[in-house]
């Protein structure tokens, strides 16, 4: 008897090792604060793959608390020193140029337009970029931003015309360059110091930054909110090739299963965030205008003499998204 019970004790022991050494816990990080919708997406993904394999554990780490330059972590997921990351993928355009295209000025109207391009051609394509450089893209989280600026309300291309502005692309970079801005390329966690001591006038991003850094504190003029803009970035979800290689054939469909659930709860939130973004910058006595049908017209026509030119002789493989997403546009 006494045996017996010394050996379902040690099966017992053996089990709760077994599933203790079963157990993967990823490392999730980003650069936005906790509540921002790029964290809530990431929390809701973790909380679906949790839910349908519970062997599966996240460690989130917002705000940069892991890794403090945000350019740093597509390096960190091609090395595997960390798994997850929510990050624009233009912030790696550095080794992957082609990555431009999204966000492209003038190559996609809005988010509704975005997901047109899912489960395309263009999406093949840009799928295969990203495993080329170490990571896999997992969710399809597109966001609208828009203008602000401290000396005069940007309606045109050349009322930015002597302008330092940040343009958060090489694309857009030229694109301004050619209408007579300064141009200075810096991560979204330095705006705010940027705009207080005048190292930059204005700048674009997105509506979800524009609230998570505050940046209604540090501008007078805003263009955002409305049925148009110029500014709208691929910011997803993407996840280090060597810890995507290791998930077995179901963790791999539960992962692309969790995507897809967040993708109606983070494209409603943008919603909520345009107004949101409007109010705060009213709020804040910022005079905001809406872009006209015209004033996007201008600078979608500038984009495709400028900066489309420039992006099709990046690579071969530039030029196949970029032929790619105007077929899409027609």
């Amino acid at each position: 008897m006494k045996l017996n019970r010394l050996l379902l004790l040690a099966a017992t022991a053996l089990s709760i090792t077994t599933v203790h050494a079963e157990t993967l816990t990823l490392k999730l990080t980003h650069q936005w604060p906790q509540g921002d919708s790029r964290d809530n997406g990431a929390r809701l993904f973790a909380k679906e793959v949790t839910k349908h394999d519970p062997s599966i554990k996240f460690r989130i780490y917002p705000g940069a608390s892991l890794i403090s330059n945000p350019l740093k972590q597509a390096d960190a997921l091609a090395d595997g020193s960390i798994d997850l990351s929510v990050i624009p993928l233009v912030y790696d355009v550095g080794k992957a140029p082609e990555f431009s295209i999204t966000i492209l000025p003038g190559v996609m109207k809005n988010i509704d337009d975005a997901m047109r391009f899912k489960n395309t051609e263009y999406e093949k394509l840009l799928q295969a970029v990203a495993e080329k450089q170490g990571f896999h893209i997992l969710t399809w989280w597109w966001m609208e931003g828009g203008i602000a600026n401290r000396v005069r309300p940007i309606t045109t291309p050349d009322t930015v015309k002597g302008l330092k502005f940040r343009g958060a692309d090489r694309t857009i970079d030229t694109m301004l360059k050619s209408a007579g801005a300064s141009v200075f390329s810096m991560p979204s966690t330095e705006l705010y110091n940027a705009l207080q001591t005048g190292v930059l006038d204005g700048l674009m991003t997105s509506y979800d930054t524009f609230i998570s850094m505050r940046l209604y504190e540090q501008t007078k003029y805003a263009t955002l909110g409305g049925k148009y803009t110029m500014f709208i970035v691929f910011e997803p979800l993407i996840i280090s090739t060597k810890t995507w290689n290791k998930l077995t054939p179901k963790q791999k469909k539960i992962f692309n299963a969790a995507a897809d659930a967040t993708q109606a709860s983070f494209n409603a939130e943008q919603e909520k965030i345009k107004a949101e973004v409007v109010r705060k910058f009213e709020a804040a006595h910022v005079k905001v205008h809406a872009m006209t049908q015209a004033e996007d017209q201008s600078w979608i026509a500038l984009a495709k003499k400028t900066a489309w030119p420039e992006y099709a002789r990046t690579s071969p493989q530039a030029k196949k998204l970029l032929e790619a997403a105007e077929k899409l546009g027609q």
